[in-house]
């Protein structure tokens, strides 16, 4: 083990510039993202429990729908990284045209299936009857224009795998700040901003959580249409010609990007089961539980922006054929992650009180998540480092891995052990959260393993014997 962890946080400085010259617009965008989230949820916290429970209600399976669109933009990054590696740009530009129709596809296909159910998606989850109707508007809106969110995610991975991670991240920021916009019109009534002696009149809709809805959903239009115009005039989308459909290299996309479709579908149903398991403590442990979601995230978003260029890098190491190369980039963004969260863990347990009353003015609300987020700031660097791993695994076309990993620990850790957490030591949300910290660190250890078994120096050595 010692000489394991030798290995993993000894990296090449040079590579750590370039890693970081990759990463940081992603990580910009992650957390501009976040922010934007913590004003809608504010928004909607000041509207009392009721309404952060309906909003907070769907966050898993919002993240079930979008695993396959995720999944889509996996599988065409991976497959354009590793053209790239390989120095067969005209592939990756065939497998970048992909991405027109694949997000069509499946933007149709899940916006039908999410909008279908999400009638009856607050009672499956065990909701309160007073927050039912409410929740299901929410996501029943926020999901409408899904072809649209599809565009901004896949045709982003298309620009990600060229090494373009800046118009992502202006297209993300773009679209986020016209979210923020449409939540100040629409969530709540007319007010009067005073700057000075200038008071301007700001008119409100007052239509509260449909209004924080119809604020995402609109946002979601603009940003894929930016999303997909930027694919569309970059030039490695344009390298092979004119765009046309290649079903060999749309089953090459897809096929990299199933296992991860799987992952994401098994995993988040696992989160949905999750849900329902707090939807079962009451109103207020699900607001707690969604807000301090949502205070905790702007502390992991550096390794869900790493993420990307970990896959970007792994994917074109392989490619190559080098595998030193790609033992450097896994442990320099390793050793990156783990760092970077390790102190931003160390944050949110000094100020986990502050970071809930920035979400709502409920003291029980506050209280209880202020022991929660206390507890999952100790696994913060773990789950880093499970983050970019993750990415790894995509990049180089191991989504199998990821799949089996992800899955085992989540309804072999995290739901095995919070049903009896819950139904039989009745611990709530401590027990919740005491699983997910769980999951989130047999998840770092495993991938880890698993790494270095495959791509160790000995096992290359053993190769090499054998092939003598």
């Amino acid at each position: 083990m010692a000489s394991l962890v030798k290995r993993l946080f000894s990296f090449d400085r040079a590579l750590l510039v370039s890693v970081i010259a990759l990463a940081w617009p992603t990580v910009l965008q992650e957390l501009l993202t976040t922010m934007v989230q913590y004003a809608d949820t504010a928004m909607v916290g000041q509207l009392g429990a009721t309404a952060s429970a309906s909003v907070g209600l769907t966050t898993s399976v919002t993240w079930l729908v979008n695993g396959p669109l995720s999944a889509t933009g996996v599988g065409i990054l991976s497959c354009i990284a590793r053209s790239l590696g390989a120095g067969n740009r005209e592939r990756a530009s065939r497998a970048a045209q992909q991405a027109v129709f694949l997000a069509i596809i499946v933007g149709l296909l899940m916006g039908g299936l999410s909008v279908g159910c999400s009638w009856a998606l607050p009672g499956w989850l065990g909701a309160d009857e007073g927050i039912r109707t409410l929740a299901g508007d929410y996501f029943r809106i926020i999901c409408l224009p899904m072809p649209f969110r599809a565009s901004a995610i896949i045709f982003g991975s298309v620009l990600c795998a060229f090494g373009n991670t800046k118009t992502p991240m202006l297209v993300n920021l773009f679209m986020n700040l016209c979210n923020l916009f449409g939540n100040v019109l629409l969530i709540g009534g007319s007010w009067t901003l005073t700057l000075g002696s200038l008071s301007i009149p700001i008119f409100g809709a007052g239509l509260g959580v449909q209004g924080a809805a119809i604020a995402t959903a609109l946002s979601y239009v603009i940003g894929g249409c930016l999303m997909a115009f930027c694919a569309f005039r970059s030039e490695g989308f344009r390298l092979s010609g004119r765009v046309r459909p290649d079903r060999h290299m749309m089953w090459q996309c897809v096929r990299t990007g199933l296992p991860i479709a799987a992952e994401r579908a098994t995993t988040c149903l696992g989160q949905v089961v999750f849900s329902s398991l707090v939807a079962r403590l009451g109103t207020l442990a699900t607001a707690t539980h969604s807000i301090a979601i949502t205070a905790e995230q702007i502390f992991y978003i550096s390794g869900y922006g790493m993420q990307t260029a970990a896959a970007t890098l792994a994917g074109r190491a392989l490619g190559a054929g080098d595998r030193e190369k790609l033992r450097q980039t896994t442990r320099t963004m390793a050793m990156l992650a783990f760092f970077i969260m390790l102190i931003s863990g160390a944050i949110l347990f000094s100020f986990p009180e502050g970071m809930m009353r920035l979400f709502t003015p409920d003291e029980a609300v506050v209280a209880g998540g202020t022991v929660i987020l206390r507890m999952v700031a100790c696994s913060e660097p773990l789950f880093g480092i499970a983050i970019v791993m993750e990415g790894i695994y995509n990049g180089m076309g191991a989504t199998r891995v990821t799949f089996l990993v992800s899955c085992g620990c989540m309804w072999g850790v995290r739901i095995l052990f919070a049903i009896l957490l819950t139904q039989v030591f009745s611990l709530g949300l401590i027990g919740i959260w005491a699983c997910m910290m769980a999951d989130n660190s047999v998840r770092c250890f495993l991938l880890l393993l698993l790494f270095a078994h495959k791509y160790g120096r000995k096992h290359d050595a053993a190769a090499a014997s054998q092939a003598e």
